[in-house]
């Protein structure tokens, strides 16, 4: 990883930046980002290649010199191709949790350590509910298969005495072109057969993808920040199922007239991952906001707008 050399207009020195999970969704968007600012990315993947490392060659050879490490390594919770069992659980768990892990390993063991330690994990941290509200500094973590997993995945990227800066984003469900959450619904909606999922009531903490790879790039380069950013919209708090339902169904000029029920969530996720859609968390991005971080799209209108353009 040579030195980059800054383009104009980012702030501040350029870094080399090293991405677990960098070719998904997340990691392409925050990729795209990061290299419009000037920085270096190097993405840590199955396969090496260009610009790429293994995930084995990291835990054979260390850490690469770099001035900060991202992860967003995860597989898809919510893939209708994956039956719910143990072994799908497993690999979730692995995917995030391990992956952590070898990381803070690969850090803690570094001879030059990274200025920067980014991970992103998810508002499923938080007690679904129907009327709390949670900032960052909420409790949360050991409640259902999901705040257990954020929790554990939290706890494996503490390094005691590290020097690297660290930083956790809890995201909100995300939303953007060619993939996310919203990839999944499009069709029924275009078809004039979506509508909200049970009762429409639960909260829908959501955030453009552009907005999530913003906080993360905020994140790297701002020297003094660390600890928890609550990675959703302004807007989420207002945000219900049922509203994000006609918003999506307005953007596309169709009707949401037909709600799924719960049983039929229950019948094609399994009751665990029913409960990422049936439930949900009003999440404040209190820390994120004070921070100084200005979103790119706080309002759902306009972010589903730009989705289906």
């Amino acid at each position: 990883m040579g030195g980059p050399k800054r383009q104009s207009g980012a702030p501040g020195a350029a870094m080399r930046v090293l991405v677990g999970g960098g070719t998904g969704f997340v990691g392409t968007a925050l990729t795209q980002l990061l290299r419009s600012r000037g920085h270096e990315v190097t993405h840590i993947s199955r396969r090496r290649g260009r610009d790429r490392i293994s995930w084995e060659e990291l835990s054979r050879s260390g850490l690469p010199l770099c001035d900060a490490v991202v992860n967003l390594a995860g597989e898809n919770v919510l893939n209708p191709f994956r039956r719910w069992n143990d072994a799908f659980c497993k690999e979730i768990i692995s995917s995030r949790v391990e992956t952590t892990k070898t990381l803070a390993k690969a850090i803690s063991d570094a001879e030059q350590p990274p200025r920067a330690w980014v991970l992103v994990t998810g508002v499923g941290y938080y007690h679904p509910s129907l009327t709390a509200e949670y900032t960052e500094d909420s409790p949360g973590g050991d409640f259902d298969f999901f705040s257990r997993l954020v929790s554990s995945w939290e706890a494996a990227a503490v390094i005691p005495g590290s020097p690297a800066r660290g930083v956790v984003v809890r995201s909100g469900v995300v939303l953007g072109r060619g993939g996310g959450a919203i990839s999944q619904m499009l069709w029924p909606f275009r078809l004039g057969l979506g509508g909200p999922m049970g009762s429409g009531l639960q909260p829908f903490p959501w955030i453009h993808v552009q907005d999530l790879a913003g906080i993360v790039s905020h994140a790297l380069e701002s020297e003094c920040l660390r600890g928890v950013l609550n990675g959703v919209s302004p807007a989420a708090p207002a945000t219900t199922n049922g509203s994000f339902a006609q918003e999506l169904a307005a953007a596309l000029g169709r009707p949401a007239l037909l709600p799924v029920p719960a049983w039929a969530v229950r019948a094609a996720f399994g009751a665990e991952r029913a409960l990422l859609l049936l439930e949900g968390q009003r999440v404040v991005p209190r820390r994120t906001l004070e921070s100084g971080y200005r979103f790119i799209f706080p309002d759902l209108a306009a972010a589903l707008k730009d989705i289906v353009a």
